[in-house]
């Protein structure tokens, strides 16, 4: 996808700061891209073989990705989102309906990473810049120790 779609489909990316960081596939989604991993597509909606770990319910409620994100990778709630050395961060979108839509991943850097469906990966200076119509508010954020 080009800059131009990106920033007309997240307008504040633009004014905040982003880079690309990968091509666009359809392998992986930020479900999977919030444990770094690139091999499979997670969903609870299985409709064509996408990934969704046993003992997990399949529904978009925060509180299931909050157990996902426990079970899969010992991330914790958390009450801010500041860079913290020595702790990973995931931050959970929601739209207007309370259903989870994406999840971001901050770097070592303070930075942080999105996927954007089947779009490419792109690094972002902060969690609004992808707030908005297709992704709703942060929710939720998470942490794990190093």
């Amino acid at each position: 996808m080009s800059a131009a779609l990106i920033e007309a489909s997240f307008p504040q990316l633009a004014q905040d700061g982003y880079r690309i960081t990968s091509t666009e596939t359809s392998v992986y989604n930020c479900f999977a891209w919030g444990l770094s991993n690139t091999q499979k597509w997670w969903s609870p909606v299985q409709n064509g073989g996408y990934h969704w770990p046993a003992g997990v319910k399949q529904d978009l409620k925060l509180e299931t990705f909050v157990r996902l994100y426990a079970q899969e990778g010992n991330f914790h709630p958390c009450d801010h989102h500041a860079h913290e050395l020595t702790y990973d961060k995931l931050a959970i979108y929601c739209n207007q309906q309370g259903e989870v839509t994406h999840v971001a991943r901050q770097l070592a850097s303070g930075k942080w990473t999105s996927k954007l469906g089947d779009w490419e990966d792109i690094e972002h200076k902060t969690l609004a810049g992808i707030e908005g119509q297709f992704y709703g508010k942060v929710a939720k954020v998470l942490k794990r120790k190093l």
